[in-house]
């Protein structure tokens, strides 16, 4: 097993510096940048309680829906940090390139890829053509959480794991 565990790890490791190391770009910087905050808390809850109080129809019901999948989605998250404190890749890996202020909580799963899958869902839930744009971005943003130094890719599949399952229950359950 802990030949198993060392290859995906090693393998995640050049993942992680490819992306992190090796197509670093003055674009890309400004880019995830800015893009990260998308999946932050703010965001999130803004972008969600703004459909859920001001949208019409489905996109009403869509913003209740990814207010709840949020909600639902960090319990995971936050029981999974405790109870696996991964330490964040610049912490451990000194070639990482890191952004501004970094975060010093526990790495895995990433909380912003959650938080843009599980409130992005309901939207493209209740309306399918929205999934060409909203899939992208909420990629973007798990893929900006590597690239500024904060999340391992593993990291980042959790996170849209998580994410995606409580808005798909969520809406399954709402329906």
């Amino acid at each position: 097993m802990s030949k198993v565990v060392h290859w995906l790890q090693h393998h995640e490791t050049r993942m992680f510096c490819f992306v992190n190391q090796r197509i670093q770009h003055s674009f890309l910087d400004h880019l995830f940048s800015k893009i990260t905050h998308l999946g932050g808390a703010t965001a999130t809850i803004v972008i969600s309680l703004c459909f859920a109080l001001f949208g019409q129809g489905t996109m009403r019901t869509a913003g209740i829906q990814a207010l709840i999948a949020l909600t639902i989605s960090h319990i995971p998250v936050a029981i999974i940090k405790k109870k696996y404190p991964r330490l964040r890749p610049y912490l451990v890996l000194p070639q990482t390139i890191i952004g501004k202020n970094p975060l010093t909580d526990h790495s895995f799963p990433s909380g912003h890829t959650t938080a843009i899958f599980s409130i992005l869902i309901p939207f493209v839930a209740a309306m399918p053509i929205l999934g060409l744009i909203l899939i992208p971005i909420a990629l973007i943003v798990g893929i900006s959480r590597i690239y500024l130094g904060l999340h391992y890719p593993s990291d980042c599949l959790a996170g849209c794991f998580i994410g995606t399952t409580a808005a798909l229950g969520t809406v399954a359950f709402w329906g």
